[in-house]
């Protein structure tokens, strides 16, 4: 504008009429003639004075060459002065150059004071308001600067904090470059740094906190964007150190909440995306995962980070089945590689257990539970620990037993907290129960680890309840009953082995059938347990019960196998009976075993008993099978049938070439 060219053009005229007066005669006593109304110059003093009124002119840029055109004059006059070695006038000249100096830097200077001074602000809002909206057309990177510092300055007051955040905080997401530089190049005094991210952190907080919402809150996007951005800039690091355990942990259960959300879910103040719309590729969740995976890189947690990303442990945090396995991953990776900072999170988290909704509450509650695993868990108090696991077993939500379980089977690991951890046996045995898999098999890990410590009565119930999972179509839960019943039998004390005898009887024919199972573990378990229960009957089984090889490859094993169970199980169990059940099992080699052995032992059992007993009920389960479309199924049974009907009329059986031999063209070699 003209009148910014005028005082441009004015200050020059100035400093060059200065400077000649002042190279002319270059001694500072003459400075006060200088300055006062001569009579050759006499409207000099009253340009000088002009001239000094404006260095606090409101252009800046017209304030600083005033400014600097004293500065010039005062400074040639010094280096001259230095040559007449006057050491009076240089002492003089000092003093004067210092004060201007101090004048320079008045226009920071003053401000930072009057900063200093919070009680006398009265228009904070009105500040931060212009900052926030005239942020983005100052170029200048001094000015900038100083925008920053006073940005600082406000937020670094407690009085204040509040207030600048919420300011901040009310700004479209992903912050514009231009916020995105104040949150990152934030300069305050160390002690300021922890209580500016506490209460940035509580802002996140606070949305947890509250009753489910139809929507997300938007200062829980915005918070998690700005503390990604604070974590970027690496200035307040001391205080993110420091906060560590709560950032995490409220990050993790801002992944939680944000699952599966976009921002369409985020209930976003009107107006606030007047000019732009909302990428669409923007989520909730993107925010929360770029802050933690920051929060990890800017704590040095570098082996962590590296362990969830060989694991696939962030798309398992995100994820709305794996969000649990994540948090898991995350914490035996923090455990393992950080065990102090690991001790940190987890005396963090015994008050938050009962605080939130449920998402927040799982979080927490799967970060604490693997955790245990610490030695110090030992040392925390039952009622923080065991009698929470208590409650959580007892959930209507499957995902609390589940942690329940989890945290118990930590626990246990501590041979001092096994005597509490006996006091949930029969809930532990209950869950033995349930539909979900992984409560019966995180059940089922527990009790073998206190199975040598039961009492009869439980370890009764509990067999009772592992013999209804043989055969269950969940091979793991399958495979570790079967487990569990072997560890269960050899855990049973002389006195009362005669009262778990009959369970040990009705075992044999399941697992004998299931040694045939197609799953090779089920079947090699199922071998190693019929050992244990005929050890305990004081039984030798035959060498052909261990064959890998199908009963219907090798009949005469088979034979074998059955008159050894035959002769041992009469007039104890009904061995027929219970082997024909299991016709109508779901897997083939089961069916095709059993069906098999029953036709075994309608050729080895007393023909008298089979009439007595009647074969009418066998040979109609066995009619059935005629139409399986399994061929050998068919050819099996059909072979089984004519045995029975001809053990219902002959007296006794008589020997004749095998018949499974024959049918299949095989020599008995």
């Amino acid at each position: 504008c003209n009148t910014e060219c005028l005082y441009r053009q004015t200050f020059q005229a100035f400093s060059e009429m200065l400077q000649s007066l002042v190279v002319k005669d270059p001694h500072l006593e003459n400075l006060d003639t200088i300055i006062k109304l001569p009579l050759r110059f006499q409207r000099l003093g009253h340009l000088v004075a002009l001239m000094a009124l404006l260095c606090g002119d409101p252009q800046e840029k017209v304030a600083e060459e005033a400014a600097e055109g004293i500065h010039s004059l005062l400074h040639i006059t010094l280096r001259l002065k230095y040559i007449t070695h006057d050491k009076k006038d240089q002492q003089n000249l000092k003093r004067a150059l210092t004060k201007c100096r101090e004048f320079l830097e008045l226009h920071s200077s003053a401000a930072k004071c009057f900063y200093n001074c919070p009680f006398r602000i009265a228009q904070v809002p009105e500040i931060m308001g212009v900052i926030c909206a005239q942020l983005s057309i100052i170029s200048q990177p001094r000015v900038r600067q100083q925008i920053i510092n006073t940005v600082s300055l406000f937020i670094s007051r407690p009085k204040y904090t509040d207030i600048v955040l919420s300011f901040l905080l009310c700004h479209p997401v992903p912050y514009n470059r231009h916020l995105a530089e104040v949150w990152r190049m934030l300069a305050v005094e160390l002690p300021s740094t922890t209580w500016i991210l506490w209460r940035l952190l509580r802002k996140l907080q606070k949305c947890h906190n509250e009753p489910a919402q139809e929507k997300m809150a938007y200062v829980a996007v915005a918070a998690t964007d700005a503390l990604y951005e604070v974590f970027l800039g690496n200035r307040l690091r001391a205080a993110t150190f420091r906060l560590f355990p709560q950032l995490l942990m409220t990050l993790l259960i801002q992944i939680h909440h944000s699952i599966g959300l976009t921002m369409s879910d985020v209930d976003i103040p009107s107006g606030l995306y007047t000019e732009q719309e909302v990428p669409s590729e923007v989520t909730p969740l993107c925010f929360a995962m770029q802050a933690t995976k920051t929060l990890l890189l800017r704590t040095c947690c570098l082996q962590e980070f590296n362990i969830m990303e060989k694991n696939k442990g962030w798309a398992l945090l995100g994820g709305k089945d794996g969000h649990l396995q994540g948090v898991f991953l995350l914490a035996n990776a923090l455990l393992e590689r950080n065990r102090l900072l690991a001790q940190k999170v987890m005396y963090l988290l015994v008050p938050l257990l009962n605080r939130g909704n449920d998402k927040h509450k799982l979080t927490s509650a799967g970060f604490f539970v693997e955790l245990l695993r610490s030695p110090v868990a030992k040392r925390l108090p039952s009622i923080y620990s065991v009698a929470r696991f208590k409650d959580w077993l007892q959930d209507g939500n499957h995902l609390f037993r589940i942690l329940g379980l989890r945290g118990l089977y930590n626990l246990v690991g501590h041979q001092e907290m096994r005597e509490d951890i006996k006091s949930l046996l029969p809930y532990i045995v209950d869950s033995l129960r349930e539909t979900d898999e992984k409560i019966v098999l995180s059940a089922i890990q527990i009790l073998l680890q206190l199975v040598r410590t039961m009492d009869f009565t439980t370890l009764a119930a509990m067999t009772r309840t592992l013999f209804s999972l043989f055969g269950d179509v969940r091979s793991d839960v399958h495979h570790f009953s079967v487990t569990l019943f072997g560890a269960a039998i050899k855990s049973v004390k002389n006195p009362d082995k005669k009262s778990i005898e009959n369970q040990v009887l009705d075992s044999l024919v399941p697992l004998l059938l299931y040694s045939q199972d197609e799953n090779d573990a089920v079947a090699e378990e199922s071998r190693r347990v019929l050992t244990i229960c005929a050890q305990f009957l004081k039984w030798k089984l035959p060498q052909e019960v261990y064959s890998k090889d199908p009963w219907h490859i090798k009949p005469t094993e088979a034979g074998t196998i059955c008159r050894f169970f035959e002769k041992k199980c009469k007039g104890k169990i009904n061995i027929l009976e219970q082997t024909l059940t299991y016709s109508r099992n779901p897997k083939l080699p089961i069916r095709r075993s059993a069906v098999l052995f029953v036709g075994l032992l309608s050729k080895y059992m007393d023909h008298n008993e089979l009439r007595r007993m009647g074969t009418d009920w066998i040979e109609d389960d066995l009619r059935d099978l005629l139409c399986d479309p399994e061929p050998s199924l068919c050819i099996i049974t059909s072979q089984t049938l004519l045995l029975v009907q001809m053990a219902r009329a002959e007296p006794k059986p008589k020997q004749r070439v095998n018949w499974l031999q024959k049918l299949m063209g095989r020599s008995s070699a």
